[in-house]
């Protein structure tokens, strides 16, 4: 025989959650007096509940009983009251279980399963109170994310971050073991101790406590407090501990997924932005000056940046600078000076009054961001170079003969404090070239954690000076040095040839 129970129950995203309920009898004679024309039949009843989105039964009962029949003109059967209440506090418990398992089903918030899930047993049992304890694998304590008490307002320990050792008291006995505890009287158990009264905001007389285990082990643990209805299965109880363990998990999965979708989408927009400002094209040329740059992120969102723009007829201004942190708030503050940037270089008359414009506007941004760069203007015609560095790493100089590390005066990175920025001025002779860049070059770690280090990059690049295409040269040894290992930092480089 099979039945199936109505449905009504809401389920995940409001579809309807149906149970199945199949019965199954088997039967076996006891002994048949013949005298008496009479037999005794022992039934054996299978009950499975079956969730219909839940690929297995939730639940199976078997019972046993016996049925005297009388073997004359018209046979009857004569079954026990006992049994059939016995059966029928069995059913009433399965939809006890069926109700709670629908609400394990209704959310994926895990705040609102929390609190459902606590209101409904706090009901079923007419319990005082009831608490969850997560389980911090970083700190290995048990931590309080939800408790519910008499007068259903939380717990005043929750506001005060209460954390319990695992093994200390019943709570964390549970969670050492991952055994259930049944206990009619706590004061009499050597593991409770006073601090999980004021943990739950009541006396504890009885406790259950429960382990919530999933597939990834300890979650963490269930206390129910002082339940005046003592007439529960504890095989029914433990099952529920179960299924709330797996909805936990669940909701914790599901929270996780949603902050990986909004970051990807935020990081898709940020670096949408970010590219937005870059020049269209990686290379310039304008006169006898070339400009060429590279760029690798360390995430989808990098906070370097560089730009190139004619200023008049004879000069070409060049930039290359570093934004404090990574990721999103990187890129907006990055987006943000480009923009200034742009703005004040057509207008000042040198690199240093441009920087002091641009620091000025960047100390009213939040505060503990900067930017560190250098900012180069080129006469095309005389290869004159006027420059000023805000906080920025050398930059090297490339003739036929050497390589020189270019450690000019310096200010501090702009957008700390109001200051000053002198302007430095050299003069490049035909085949020279500047190679401007980023720490993240020379600060590129191997799988064994070891950086490339600043001198170990001036001796490549000594190596290969003639090359022409050294940027590809210089970024294709740092993928090999790095190769196996995350990248730490972005990697920015500009080259400016003259002649």
């Amino acid at each position: 025989m099979f039945t199936r129970l109505p449905d009504g129950i809401g389920g995940v995203a409001g579809s309807p959650v149906r149970f199945a309920c199949a019965f199954s009898h088997d039967t076996d004679t006891v002994f048949q007096r013949k005298g008496d024309n009479v037999l005794l039949k022992r039934f054996v009843l299978a009950v499975h509940i079956v969730p219909a989105h839940l690929a297995g039964p939730l639940l199976q009962i078997r019972y046993k009983y016996d049925i005297h029949v009388t073997m004359k003109d018209t046979p009857q059967a004569n079954v026990s009251e006992a049994p059939l209440k016995a059966m029928e506090k069995k059913v009433e418990r399965l939809k006890s279980l069926m109700e709670m398992s629908a609400i394990l089903s209704s959310t994926l918030d895990i705040d609102d399963l929390i609190s459902l899930v606590m209101e409904k047993v706090k009901s079923q049992l007419d319990a005082e109170a009831c608490s969850i304890l997560f389980y911090n694998r970083e700190t290995d304590r048990l931590e309080f994310k939800g408790a519910l008490c008499e007068e259903g307002k939380t717990s005043e320990i929750l506001r005060q971050k209460g954390t319990l050792e695992i093994g200390r008291g019943i709570a964390g006995s549970v969670a050492e073991t991952l055994q259930p505890l049944f206990l009619d009287d706590v004061r009499t158990d050597s593991r409770f101790h006073e601090e999980a009264d004021r943990f739950s905001g009541v006396p504890a007389t009885s406790l259950i406590a429960l382990p919530l285990v999933g597939r990834s082990g300890l979650i963490g643990v269930a206390e129910i407090f002082n339940p005046r209805n003592r007439d529960y299965d504890p095989e029914i109880v433990q099952l529920l501990a179960r299924q709330f363990a797996i909805a936990i998990e669940n909701s914790l999965f599901y929270k996780e997924s949603l902050e990986r979708e909004r970051l990807r989408q935020e990081l898709d927009i940020a670096s949408s932005l970010q590219k937005s400002f870059l020049p269209e094209t990686a290379a310039f040329r304008k006169g006898s000056l070339s400009v060429t740059a590279a760029n690798k992120s360390a995430e989808k969102v990098g906070g370097d940046l560089y730009d190139f723009l004619e200023q008049g007829e004879d000069r070409v201004g060049v930039l290359i600078g570093d934004v404090s942190g990574k990721g999103i708030s990187a890129a907006l503050y990055m987006a943000r000076f480009s923009s200034d940037f742009r703005h004040v270089a057509h207008r000042a008359d040198s690199p240093s009054h441009a920087l002091e414009r641009l620091n000025l506007s960047l100390l009213k941004s939040p505060r503990g961001m900067f930017l560190t760069c250098i900012y180069l203007s080129v006469d095309i015609a005389t290869g004159s170079v006027h420059l000023s560095v805000a906080g920025h790493p050398p930059f090297l100089w490339l003739s036929e003969e050497q390589v020189k590390v270019m450690s000019v005066e310096a200010g501090p990175p702009l957008g700390i404090i109001p200051a000053e920025y002198r302007t430095t001025t050299i003069l490049l002779e035909e085949g020279d070239r500047l190679l401007l860049l980023t720490d993240g070059v020379f600060e590129a770690k191997n799988r064994v954690g070891q950086r490339l280090g600043f001198e170990n990059l001036v001796s490549f690049v000594n190596t290969h000076r003639k090359e022409k295409e050294l940027l590809k040269v210089i970024m294709e040894h740092i993928d090999d040095f790095s190769e196996g290992a995350e990248r730490a930092d972005d990697v920015t480089m500009v080259e400016l040839r003259w002649k």
